[in-house]
């Protein structure tokens, strides 16, 4: 069984910066393609960034590109979404989620069977 755990979501300042971890149990990171999506209060989810198993693929949302950075750890299973010169517009419930699949990694929900709990990031002065 495929399990995510999220942590290091936050109040940050507009401008600062957090570091989120998605540790992933049950496969290793080789087969999983992982996404990061957040949902804010009366929004629907949206993705915001992945990277897929083998080859290690990324891809961003335009409203983060040049701000974040998805990367990959895996010895220890753990993906990293480094967030920095946040706005509070990125204020959101961040979760991670997975799929068991070798293609390039999506920002589409729907794809994903697997979630982690959630985070909350809160940016604000």
């Amino acid at each position: 069984q495929l399990q995510l755990v999220e942590s290091g979501g936050g109040l940050v300042q507009p401008g600062g910066s957090l570091r989120l971890s998605c540790t992933v149990s049950g496969f290793s990171l080789d087969y999983v393609r992982i996404g990061w999506f957040r949902q804010a209060p009366g929004k629907e989810r949206e993705g915001v960034s992945c990277i897929s198993g083998r080859g290690g693929s990324t891809n961003y949302a335009d409203s983060v590109k040049g701000r974040f950075t998805i990367s990959r750890d895996n010895a220890n299973n753990t993906v990293y979404l480094q967030m920095s010169s946040l706005k509070p517009e990125d204020t959101a419930v961040y979760y991670c989620a997975a799929d068991l699949s070798s293609r390039a990694c999506t920002l589409l929900p729907l794809a994903h069977d697997y979630w982690g709990q959630g985070t909350q990031v809160t940016v604000s002065s």
